[in-house]
């Protein structure tokens, strides 16, 4: 990686750590810690819709890889559409690399030969790739029938979103990180009102943070209703 480095916890934020992911498929935590410890093996390729974790999964596997010692590199595909070659080329040389949002080159041909020329150089050199979609590599619009067979070679992992429970330990868990009191009845009426993406939750608690922190208010009911009620719909 070239440039300044910055501290692990602004690249890789302590949310998303193995330690703070729930419902974490049987095995799957395992894999990624032995990815991130010594790579090899098999690569691994996360799937499942929006907002179930599979960027939280590779921001954790970054770090843990990062604090062994190892060079990493996470790479948001979206951020790197119609240049794929260019950004894959600056990150040659880690151990470790995410590409994360396999939907958002499909259908893009020069980016999906470059990605196939990097999962090549990437096996011949011994560094190890970790994906993320949207989809398996067969549900993604993919056009170049190599790149999805590599694809398809990878162990699979797919991810479901979250139940009730789920998505209640991961508020309580992450406004304990943060310092925040969030009574139960705020809590069920937060998960009411607020959909099943753990990125959408994650970005309100920090709007109420921040809410509750300037108000000197905490997060009861009435708060929420004052503070989000707009947003999310009054009762």
């Amino acid at each position: 990686m070239t440039g300044p480095q910055l501290p692990l916890a602004l690249r890789y934020p302590p949310d998303q750590r193995f330690e703070t992911y729930v419902g974490a498929p049987e095995g799957v935590l395992a894999q990624l810690q032995a990815i991130a410890a010594h790579g090899g093996g098999d690569w691994l390729y996360l799937a499942g819709p929006a907002g179930v974790g599979k960027t939280h999964l590779m921001l954790a596997t970054c770090a843990a890889a990062e604090a062994a010692g190892r060079r990493v590199a996470y790479l948001p595909l979206q951020a790197a559409a119609g240049r794929l070659g260019d950004a894959l080329q600056a990150l040659e040389g880690n151990d470790l690399v995410a590409l994360d949002g396999l939907e958002a080159i499909a259908g893009r041909r020069d980016d999906e030969i470059a990605l196939f020329d990097a999962h090549n150089r990437a096996r011949a050199s011994g560094a190890c790739l970790l994906y993320a979609g949207s989809g398996n590599p067969a549900e993604l619009a993919l056009i170049l029938p190599d790149l999805r067979s590599r694809l398809s070679q990878c162990a699979r992992v797919v991810l479901e979103p979250l139940d009730d429970d789920g998505r209640r330990a991961v508020l309580s868990q992450r406004a304990q990180r943060r310092g925040l009191v969030l009574e139960a009845a705020a809590l069920d009426w937060l998960l009411r009102r607020a959909g099943r993406d753990l990125t959408g939750l994650t970005a309100l608690l920090d709007r109420l943070d921040r809410a509750s922190l300037a108000a000197q208010r905490r997060l009861t009911v009435p708060f929420l209703r004052q503070a989000l009620g707009d947003s999310l719909g009054r009762d």
